[in-house]
């Protein structure tokens, strides 16, 4: 449902990997390469992703949720190709099971990590489902900005936490931002330790 590459996720499991961390990648269909040293899940949809990451989550220490998951999908699907006919054609849609929302419920001492891409109200939006989802810290971007978000090498993010504090960050390669991101993790699995 949206034009996310899976890079910034690919970008943190390869990371990970490289600090030693025994990463467990569920991804989409996408053109990246896995990481060395990263065992990859792949799935086709939202309720496959879903499935995979609760299968998972048990025995995960932390879980950095950054796939761009599309919120809705078709109520009904056609065994044949739907022809072309005069008029309109109606689509219902339904709801995707929320994943992040529901590792958030199940959280039994994993540091949960979200990422909300946004295309208005970053801020409110983004501390709105930090504080929803149960998370320990959230990636805030708006992936209408120029050279952020989704398609592009580079991202500009504003970090909230569940204790109250934010940074900004500049805009900066996804790789970068993979270390940023995974030095606050490793500060919160210290806390929790």
């Amino acid at each position: 449902g949206n034009r996310s590459t899976g890079r910034m996720g690919y970008e943190v499991a390869a990371a990970a990997a490289r600090r030693g961390a025994e990463v467990i990648l569920v991804s989409g269909p996408t053109h990246l390469e896995t990481p060395a040293g990263v065992r990859r899940v792949n799935v086709r949809s939202a309720r496959d992703m879903y499935a995979a990451v609760l299968a998972e989550y048990e025995n995960a220490d932390a879980v950095i949720k950054a796939a761009a998951v599309a919120d809705y999908r078709p109520a009904e699907t056609a065994e044949h190709k739907i022809k072309k006919t005069d008029g309109p054609l109606t689509l219902t849609l339904t709801r995707n099971p929320d994943i992040l929302y529901e590792l958030g419920q199940k959280k039994r001492g994993q540091i949960l990590v979200g990422f909300a891409a946004e295309t208005q109200n970053v801020e409110a939006y983004a501390q709105e489902k930090l504080a929803k989802k149960n998370l320990d810290f959230i990636v805030a971007n708006n992936v209408a900005e120029k050279d952020a978000g989704f398609g592009v090498l580079t991202n500009h993010v504003k970090i909230f936490f569940a204790d109250g504090r934010a940074e900004d960050h500049p805009l900066m390669a996804k790789a970068a931002l993979a270390g940023v991101i995974l030095d606050h993790l490793e500060e919160a699995l210290q806390k929790r330790a």
